[in-house]
């Protein structure tokens, strides 16, 4: 995709997040669920790591490669005329200059970051450490003249046996993203819990990304809650495996 189309697109999915409270941002895999989200009238979209690994019967949790992914994800940003953000985990072992370089090269123009390194045992880095790698790609993006939408996630809540014992540090947290440079925030797992969900979003001031059920959940209800952005992770799948099955079962042997 051309510099000047990326850039577009970057300036578009900006200005959707501050048009739409909250913008909703369906998770897809492959070039049919996301040309289907377009035809639904959905005018931005992000793919998620989880089903986009499902389609391609590989692992989450940095199961395919930084190379293997963009490829993968390259030909479903060029089917659609709409910002496309992607779900790069935990960025691969990339250098964030080599994670903003590879991502907008395949036209895509927001990223969502996590906080577990799959790729080291599954630790989570410390806030300073999250903080300084979100700072990374916020410069980096800056540097290729394309306004990338950073989303910093946190997995705190959703490594926690208890979430609301945790809600100071991840607040911490989200605070050291916002202040790094994130445009949205993301923490995991509490998508159910309606006074965790107002405590982030009353401690931040920009907008608060929520995990959300596309039949299960209330759009109203995330509304009312101050949330600013919602994903779908990989429950718009599941979902759809759910209807497949369905439809399916009265033809099966």
């Amino acid at each position: 995709m051309d510099f000047h189309t990326t850039v577009e697109r970057a300036q578009r999915l900006k200005q959707l997040h501050a048009e739409y409270k909250p913008l909703v941002l369906p998770t897809v895999w492959d070039v049919w669920s996301a040309r289907t989200a377009v035809d639904a009238g959905f005018l931005a979209l992000t793919i998620g790591s989880h089903p986009l690994a499902d389609s391609r019967g590989a692992e989450d949790h940095e199961g395919q490669t930084f190379e293997e992914v963009l490829a993968a994800v390259r030909p479903i940003i060029a089917a659609v005329d709409v910002p496309v953000s992607v779900d790069l985990e935990a960025g691969y072992g990339q250098k964030p200059a080599d994670l903003i370089a590879g991502l907008t090269e395949v036209g895509g123009v927001g990223l969502n970051v996590e906080d577990t390194v799959h790729s080291d045992g599954g630790r989570v880095r410390g806030t300073q450490e999250h903080a300084s790698y979100i700072a990374g790609l916020r410069a980096a993006a800056d540097d290729a003249g394309i306004p990338v939408w950073v989303n910093g996630r946190t997995d705190l809540f959703l490594h926690a046996k208890d979430a609301s014992g945790v809600l100071d540090d991840a607040i911490e947290r989200l605070r050291a993203l916002e202040q790094a440079g994130a445009d949205s925030v993301y923490p995991v797992g509490i998508q159910d819990n309606d006074d965790l969900l107002t405590a982030v979003t009353g401690a931040v001031a920009v907008p608060v990304n929520s995990t959300a059920h596309p039949v299960k959940h209330d759009l109203e209800r995330f509304r009312r809650l101050g949330v600013g952005r919602i994903t779908y992770g990989p429950l718009l799948q599941f979902a759809m495996a759910d209807a497949m099955k369905d439809s399916l079962g009265p033809w099966a042997p």
